[in-house]
């Protein structure tokens, strides 16, 4: 059970799922290729709505999408869409099911790149990431020049949904920022999991 009287970042509410999501997830460093296409991916179905709706179906989205293997998902064709398309566990978004698709198969053609996916992410915040020290919610921006930046890299690839806001949301998700408040007690450990050396 959580101790209440933690102080933590205002935005998970006491919702129990989101409170775990924060404090051991939420900025957390991800250079993992696969997770990183997952968070990527739920962040676009998240367009428009909000991340606790995405939250809430997240098992259901893995298991509709094969755990989110993107060769397996690259893969899919038009009975697959329709299955998806009948799946009231999930976001029944044509669009962005074509655009996780899709972004699938841009995943493994930027594999076959140097660094692969990871490599081609983290590039954006020079492979280390970066801690800021915000004190109230209202100060933290919803994107940068750097989610400008790799909102910018992807859209020229040919991803869709990642637009510089749900960039930024992916990027303070996956740990390329530690955007806990300072008195929240997140910010110290995830600065520490960012100081540790990136796994090769």
């Amino acid at each position: 059970m959580r101790n209440e009287l933690v102080k933590r970042c205002h935005w998970p509410g006491e919702d129990p799922l989101y409170v775990a999501y924060h404090d051991d997830e939420w900025g957390v460093p991800e250079y993992d290729p696969r997770a990183l296409y997952e968070k990527l991916v739920l962040d676009g179905f998240q367009a428009g709505l909000s991340w606790i709706t995405i939250l809430r179906k997240r098992e259901n989205f893995r298991r509709a999408f094969d755990g989110f293997d993107p060769q397996k998902i690259a893969r899919y064709g038009a009975r697959e869409k329709k299955r998806l398309l009948k799946n009231a566990g999930i976001i029944r978004s044509p669009a962005k099911i074509n655009a996780a698709i899709r972004g699938a198969q841009l995943w493994l053609d930027i594999m076959e790149e140097p660094g692969g996916f990871s490599e081609f992410i983290w590039k954006h915040v020079d492979g280390k990431s970066r801690i800021n020290h915000y004190k109230r919610q209202k100060q933290i921006p919803a994107k940068t020049a750097m989610s400008e930046k790799l909102s910018k890299d992807l859209k020229q690839r040919g991803f869709n949904f990642v637009g510089p806001v749900i960039v930024y949301a992916f990027a303070q998700a996956v740990g390329m920022v530690n955007d806990h408040v300072v008195s929240c007690h997140r910010h110290a450990p995830c600065v520490k999991l960012m100081s540790q050396p990136r796994p090769r």
